[in-house]
């Protein structure tokens, strides 16, 4: 299967907005999960998220639309016009007919959705903005960002949890390998932090309560895990055939040489605790990839910070390198800005391409004592690793299992 080229980056996270921002606190290992300041969370469960406050600050968007989309439309507009910027493409030279959009999320546009079911309670139908009906709906990014910029190919919206964004990766990478299009934005969104939104994943049972301590609540593969802790964001790339960057002289940033996926189809909430489809995934991913287990350089770890969740993501990975594993860098970096759920895969994808330019694997933060030990975690700070190929895991609920393999170039 042919190799697919990613030459342009578009980062908006509670870390950072654009990469070069993302990147400086990512590798000092800085906690940006905090309180809730957006709305009065107290009497939720669990308040404490990975916020994005300056989002305005980098906006192209002019206000006129912002009346019609929600914030998760936002946040991808921005990285996809910050992706195109660093993979230096005038779209307007691009035939859109051979663009296309690939995109996941979750929960969809819920603070728009919110905001007018309230006015639909209080005034009837004649308070409801008639733009509510396209901008809560998860494809909605993906139609704003073609509007946009006038993308007429092939596209697709991917639902399918926390793995959303690596299976719209993988989708679109497929796609690109039979030269379908010649160019796709893949990647993905969420925006969770809204009074509904946060109900709903407080139902979902598995976020921190640690409220009192934001900063050290997410603890991934630690003995006093307890749960994640949300956070929002979008994530970017522009993908496309190495030939056709090579001859627009492109900078590639990765190539993704590999994509595996399965469904442990035993719970429709929790994985299997065995890892046996998670594992079967990761090979899938690495025959793809024609890559030997023991050439993987840096693992990056879906980390939910829920025992059967973590346990069974390193029975997996032990099933497939087996001793081996114990040499190569694993890290969950997530843990310093939150868990954007449908976007977690793109974020983690982007992480694992600057750990390979900048031969720098970054940590899991609140790694103190690690619930399965002999293991090579990446905890506390950043550590130095030449890297060539990564693995980048993303799961979600129902046992989704999504793993992309990708190399430097």
């Amino acid at each position: 299967m042919e190799k697919i080229a990613i030459t342009g980056i578009g980062v908006v996270s509670p870390s950072g907005i654009g990469k070069r921002q993302f990147w400086a606190n990512i590798k000092a290992g800085r906690s940006f999960i905090k309180k809730i300041t957006r709305f009065d969370a107290s009497l939720y469960p669990s308040h404490i998220a990975g916020q994005i406050d300056d989002l305005d600050k980098y906006s192209h968007i002019s206000e006129r639309l912002l009346k019609k989309i929600d914030a998760f439309s936002h946040m991808a507009l921005v990285a996809s016009e910050t992706a195109l910027q660093d993979a230096a493409i005038d779209i307007k030279n691009e035939d859109p007919n051979l663009v296309g959009i690939f995109l996941g999320n979750a929960i969809g546009g819920w603070l728009y959705a919110e905001t007018e079911l309230r006015d639909l309670y209080l005034e009837g139908r004649e308070g409801v903005s008639p733009y509510m009906a396209s901008a809560w709906f998860p494809a909605a990014p993906q139609g704003q960002v073609s509007i946009y910029y006038g993308i007429k190919g092939f596209s697709k919206t991917v639902v399918s949890d926390r793995a959303s964004s690596l299976m719209a990766l993988g989708y679109a990478k497929k796609v690109l390998a039979k030269n379908k299009l010649n160019m796709i934005l893949g990647g993905g969104m969420e925006a969770p932090v809204t009074p509904y939104a946060l109900l709903c994943c407080n139902t979902y049972g598995a976020l921190s309560k640690d409220n009192q301590n934001p900063a050290e609540a997410y603890r991934p593969f630690d003995k006093q895990r307890n749960g994640f802790v949300i956070g929002e964001g979008a994530g970017i790339m522009v993908m496309e055939s190495v030939e056709r960057a090579k001859k627009r002289g492109a900078n590639i940033l990765g190539l993704i040489s590999g994509y595996g996926y399965s469904c442990d189809g035993i719970d429709r909430i929790n994985c299997s605790p065995d890892g046996k489809e998670l594992a079967r995934a990761i090979n899938m991913a690495l025959c793809e990839a024609r890559v030997n287990p023991e050439e993987i350089g840096y693992i990056s770890l879906d980390g939910l910070a829920v025992s059967v969740w973590d346990d069974s993501e390193i029975k997996a990975l032990k099933q497939v390198f087996g001793d081996n594993l114990k040499n190569i860098p694993i890290s969950c970096p997530k843990s310093m800005f939150g868990n954007l759920l449908g976007a977690s895969g793109a974020l983690d994808m982007i992480i694992a391409l600057l750990t390979m330019e900048h031969g720098l694997v970054a940590p899991t933060l609140n790694l103190e004592t690690p619930v399965l030990n002999g293991l090579n975690y990446v905890a506390k700070q950043a550590k130095e690793y030449k890297v060539a190929k990564s693995l980048v895991i993303s799961r979600g609920r129902g046992g989704i299992n999504s793993v992309l393999v990708v190399e430097k170039p």
